[in-house]
């Protein structure tokens, strides 16, 4: 059926997706994806001089872990409103957030100040990653969808080449407030673009907002955190019973999320959508990827820096490895998978170069050649371009046109919860093992107990150069004993990750765009179209007003 202007039902000129208009919309998505991912990459080089200066050695794995938690919380809130109120607005919103926290990043005066700012800019940053890939799913179809979560996962990837190259030179040459600053620029820059280039269909919520379904699933996600956090450090343990009543809050909060869920109107999380099975398998890779992608990325650096001995700008120069890994298997899947229409391939081969790349980073120590390391980092990031992209698309194909938003965000939500799992365990490992082995180095130095503890809490690269000999290598030695074993705890993951994309499910890509499949918009030839139709009737509008304006002296 042909489609015209007074065709559709709320008496407005219709919502066209041209080519053209695509890609304007894609321009504001790509600025927005760059302000977040730029900023989760650019801290990682910093980390060390930020909890040093701020006195939280000890305390750093809250750093990330207070921003993915924050961006794991309000993943689904932002997918799922987005789907009933529209999306435009809500990524104006997620970039204002992310960029007043960012200054507020900037002026912290205490480490707690700093990591409850890095949380409220994961408030932001969630919304910016969720409706940028829910937004693609809206105006692009499936089967052309892999050219551009391509460039997207190429912009991660550019992000994460140029933040911790940021960040290093930052630190080296200015202060590590200015990976903040950088920031503020960016996200006005980002708002803008939206304000002007980001046109999408507003819309109205038609049932009542599941505020009860908000709040359960943020009280699970956060006992589910702490309860790892508290089983993992050396302060509490499994044992202990504050770590259990977080394990007691978990189960309480999860029942009662389920139960709200399975009552709710409109389900911020439907629990119908586990019952596909692509949707349930396509989020476990995702989730078990995350516990090994997020875990290695935050300290990856750390270890450069301090077991290494690199400066900050050069830790970043040895990630990028990494990042051509990642930017170029992401491009490539995508437009493969747009020229083929296959996807199974993709997560196969992508488990399996991780889980290689896992195992060799277990033999990393001080004594490690730089090259080998970069190689490992290549590797590392070239698995994870085959997988992460994939796995959004596979999940979007899978589920009905009006639910796209709740199944990204519930897919991410998955996955950022394996992150925060994975950093929370890992992070905490990690940190366990540091305090004790650092603590160790300077109490056989000579420190007291006290002097030691100190000493430990304010460890950062600047000072590791004015130490001793003895010294600066028992601390060189002591991040080398303390990071690379706890890879081990990550290789069984992605061996989880592996089984199950053997056993994913293809099935064809979708040729029709959400917007048009729910009758929000015109797509393909017939808005070109209509497109041209309109000019036309605007071009002769304008000369006929010409034509009259130029008739009116003489009839004077």
């Amino acid at each position: 059926m042909t489609a015209t202007i007074e065709t559709l039902p709320d008496g407005h000129a219709p919502f066209l997706l041209t080519k053209r208009r695509i890609w304007v919309i894609f321009s504001a998505l790509i600025a927005g994806m760059l302000l977040a991912s730029l900023d989760q990459t650019i801290v990682s080089t910093a980390m060390p001089t930020i909890v040093g200066e701020l006195g939280g050695v000890s305390h750093q794995v809250w750093i990330t872990t207070a921003y993915i938690l924050a961006t794991t919380i309000v993943m689904p809130i932002y997918g799922k409103f987005g789907d009933v109120l529209g999306r435009r607005r809500l990524f104006m919103i997620a970039i204002a957030i992310f960029t007043l926290a960012s200054i507020g990043c900037a002026f912290a005066t205490d480490f707690w100040m700093f990591v409850t700012f890095r949380a409220i800019q994961g408030l932001g940053g969630g919304g910016l990653m969720i409706l940028s890939q829910a937004i693609i799913a809206d105006i692009v179809p499936a089967n052309e969808r892999g050219k551009y979560l391509g460039p997207l996962g190429g912009i991660f990837g550019l992000a994460a080449v140029a933040g911790p190259l940021l960040g290093g030179f930052f630190v080296d040459h200015l202060s590590w407030q200015w990976a903040f600053y950088i920031n503020i620029p960016v996200g006005i820059a980002a708002f803008l673009i939206a304000v002007f280039a980001l046109q999408l269909p507003n819309k109205r919520a038609e049932k009542p907002i599941d505020w009860l379904g908000v709040l359960f699933l943020s009280a699970a996600t956060t006992c589910l955190i702490f309860f790892t956090d508290f089983g993992g450090s050396a302060d509490f343990g499994w044992d202990h019973g504050a770590t259990w009543a977080w394990g007691a809050g978990l189960v309480a909060a999860a029942g009662l999320f389920i139960f709200t869920e399975s009552r709710a109107a409109d389900p911020i999380m439907p629990l119908s959508m586990f019952r596909n099975p692509i949707f349930v398998n396509a989020t476990a890779i995702g989730m078990a990827i995350g516990i090994g992608m997020f875990a290695a990325l935050g300290f990856v650096p750390t270890f450069l820096q301090m077991s290494s001995g690199t400066s900050a700008a050069a830790s970043g120069l040895l990630m990028l490895p990494m990042m051509v890994g990642v930017m170029g298997t992401s491009i490539a899947a995508g437009l493969l998978i747009t020229k083929t229409g296959r996807y199974k391939f993709f997560p196969i081969a992508g488990t399996i170069i991780v889980g290689v790349a896992m195992v060799l980073m277990t033999t990393l120590s001080a004594a490690t050649p730089v090259w080998l390391i970069c190689v490992y980092l290549f590797l590392f990031g070239a698995g994870l371009g085959l997988i992460m992209q994939v796995v959004v698309l596979v999940v979007q194909n899978a589920v009905p046109a009006a639910d796209i938003g709740t199944a990204t965000s519930t897919n991410n939500y998955f996955r950022e919860m394996g992150a925060a799992l994975g950093i929370a365990v890992f992070g905490t490992l990690f940190t366990t093992r540091l305090t004790e082995n650092l603590t160790k180095v300077f109490t056989d130095a000579g420190a007291t107990p006290d002097q030691a503890g100190e000493a430990t809490s304010t460890i950062d690269p600047s000072v590791l150069s004015t130490l001793p000999d003895t010294v600066r290598d028992g601390v060189v030695n002591a991040y080398a004993d303390a990071l690379a074993p706890v890879f081990w705890y990550l290789v069984p993951f992605i061996a989880v990750a592996l089984i199950l994309a053997i056993f994913l499910k293809e099935i064809p890509l979708s040729d029709v765009a959400g917007l048009v499949a729910r009758g929000e918009a015109i797509g393909g030839e017939e808005a070109e179209r209509l497109d041209a139709e309109r000019r036309d009737a605007e071009r002769r509008t304008a000369e006929q007003a010409t034509d009259a304006e130029a008739r009116t002296p003489s009839s004077r």
